[in-house]
């Protein structure tokens, strides 16, 4: 046995004891480092063949990547921000889903932050993500124009807009005047001619876009844009809101049978609200909602309502983000346009004395959100 000052190496660590680094993988699989940093970086310059060696050599040494190392050479970390208007809306918690389930599937992190609708408060979030050095960011932004996403880009960090366009970005949206008038068209086809759109701040181009689509299912029935009274309340569009709106619809348009709004949230609200005021929901007035969250479906009164793919948008977003910040100079920008759908439930029916029909009209189920396309 060694004796203590013999000048045995018996103190120093061994091959398994110290940290297992990049170059014992390129030794262990006898590839070079820049092959086996590739693999790492998910690169598509590397051979199957090869690619399958540097992952048993990972496997079998127990290697963890350090992505420390990459930061302090100025890489970006693994991780992708989420810019979100209001995540107390379940439908930014569902998008969030989806762009985290696409993270994940890429081996990348999610960061949700949450600018509530406030412009100072989204710039800042965007300087802590580019000080954290993310790969990219999707972000619902609360002004398109923002300088501070095109400082990102010239720092190298990529950009996705969720429910805005520009040309010179990546954009995944709905087409919310389709969704507009889908829902109008649904409540004309049921003899309502005395309509309101209760919305959020028209501010945000979703509502304003969402507005024309109510206003252009008007003008194709012939109809005058003040067959559509507009209600605009202050914040994101929450149910305590809509509830206020349905007091504010009462008083000041007590014929109105038809109410098409901006969100589920608001059209939870408004129908909360009129029932509590003693108003039959859709007996009296047929209430139409926006996005199809989870709770439009599980309401006592379940909600007629126009469905956007909400965790597809942020899955598909996210793909995108990482496709731009992976290929560079060879990504061309594209804008990704979902349709929604109308579903039928329980908050809507046929106008008293609208002739021969004068029916509920048939309830029906929603179907099955389609798979995230692929991209």
């Amino acid at each position: 046995m060694a004796q203590p000052g013999s000048g045995s190496n018996a103190d120093e660590p061994s091959a398994q004891q110290r940290a297992v680094t990049i170059r014992d993988v390129a030794a262990e699989a006898q590839v070079s480092l820049g092959t086996v940093s590739n693999v790492l970086n998910r690169s598509i310059a590397v051979t199957p063949e090869k690619r399958q060696r540097v992952l048993d050599a990972i496997e079998a040494l127990g290697y963890v990547k350090h992505a420390g190392a990459a930061l302090m050479r100025g890489g970006k970390a693994p991780t992708i921000g989420l810019v979100a208007l209001d995540i107390r809306n379940p439908f930014f918690t569902e998008l969030a889903r989806g762009a985290e389930d696409a993270a994940r599937e890429n081996g990348r992190l999610l960061i949700l932050c949450n600018s509530d609708e406030n412009a100072e408060q989204e710039r800042g979030y965007l300087e802590l993500l580019e000080e954290q050095r993310v790969l990219g960011v999707v972000i619902s932004p609360v002004d398109e124009r923002n300088d501070t996403l095109q400082w990102l880009r010239e720092r190298g960090t990529a950009v996705v807009l969720l429910g805005r366009r520009r040309h010179d970005y990546c954009s995944v949206r709905v087409d919310d005047v389709t969704g507009g008038q889908l829902a109008t068209d649904h409540l004309l086809d049921l003899g309502h001619r005395r309509l309101a759109y209760v919305t959020g701040p028209l501010s945000i181009d979703q509502y304003r876009e969402r507005l024309k689509g109510v206003r252009r299912a008007l003008r194709h029935r012939g109809l005058p844009e003040d067959s559509c009274q507009v209600i605009e309340v202050g914040t994101l569009g929450t149910a305590a809101e809509g509830q206020l709106a349905s007091t504010r619809l009462r008083e000041q348009y007590p014929d109105v049978t038809g109410v098409t709004c901006g969100n589920d949230l608001l059209a939870l609200g408004v129908v909360a609200g009129l029932v509590s005021q003693g108003v039959g929901v859709p007996e009296e007035v047929s209430v139409v909602g926006f996005d199809d969250i989870e709770m439009a479906q599980q309401n006592p009164l379940p909600l007629t309502t126009v469905r956007q793919p909400k965790a597809e948008l942020g899955w598909v977003a996210t793909n995108l983000l990482l496709e731009e910040a992976l290929r560079g100079a060879a990504h061309a920008h594209r804008e990704v346009m979902f349709q929604p759908e109308l579903v039928v439930r329980a908050t809507t029916r046929r106008v008293a004395g609208q002739g021969p029909h004068d029916t509920d009209p048939p309830a029906s189920d929603p179907m099955e959100a389609p798979s995230p396309p692929a991209t």
